[in-house]
């Protein structure tokens, strides 16, 4: 479904990311490892058209999508739920879940649709469908987050470190709904610190240090693996 191959960006002089080759089939829930300044935002907004890739090509569902508009990638199926929320504050909590269907705004059944599937995965949003998407508790504000990029209908779901900020009870209770999204059909690539929960419900990893990938392979395996748990999981 999606593929990047030997994708590079550069900030003037600065190598942001090397040779970047990932690949994520339909279907599959994938996560990208790595700390703080890794690159794991940089390969989202790589993919989203937000930042220009220096060389290499980026391809979704067999066509090259490699210098497109964030817009246009949200039409092509891709969308991202980027780090820090990035909410509408001052609306409601309907307003900004609206505002993620911006882009199926004249398919007004399907968009009814899409807002009763997002209620019905967190019921806690109907509920506060008129309160201001900014007086919620960090965990709802992130539920409101994932609801919005929902409402796109995405293809591939990109969540860039879901789980910053939360309580543990909270960061399970996360980790289930994106692990219910994508049985419910919707591709997902994760991209966490906390490889400890994302491991337990992803298909495959990635590892990614310094812009560059270090390490790939199926979950069971980067979860046993030394040096991932010596880095990411503590033990």
């Amino acid at each position: 479904m999606l593929k990047l191959s030997d994708v590079s960006v550069k900030f003037g002089a600065f190598t942001a990311l090397q040779n970047i080759d990932i690949e994520v089939s339909e279907g599959e829930l994938v996560v990208l490892l790595g700390a703080n300044g890794a690159g794991k935002s940089t390969i989202f907004n790589t993919i989203s058209g937000l930042n220009k890739p220096s060389s290499g090509n980026i391809q979704f569902n067999g066509k090259s999508v490699r210098g497109n508009s964030p817009d246009r990638m949200v039409k092509e199926g891709i969308v991202q739920c980027a780090e820090g929320k990035k909410l509408f504050a001052e609306m409601s909590v309907q307003e900004n879940l609206m505002m993620g269907g911006f882009v199926h705004r004249k398919q007004k059944a399907q968009l009814k649709q899409s807002l009763a599937e997002v209620y019905a995965l967190f019921p806690i949003l109907k509920d506060k469908k008129d309160d201001a998407a900014g007086s919620m508790s960090g965990g709802q504000q992130q539920m409101l987050a994932i609801g919005r990029a929902l409402m796109a209908k995405p293809k591939l779901i990109m969540m860039d470190e879901p789980s910053i900020g939360l309580a543990p009870l909270i960061v399970e209770q996360m980790f289930s709904i994106i692990q219910e999204i994508n049985k419910s059909g919707t591709t997902v690539l994760l991209a966490e610190q906390n490889a400890n929960a994302a491991l337990k419900i992803a298909d495959r990893g990635y590892v990614i240090e310094n812009g560059a990938i270090v390490l790939h392979g199926n979950s069971k395996a980067l979860f046993h693996n030394d040096a991932i748990r010596k880095a990411y999981i503590g033990a």
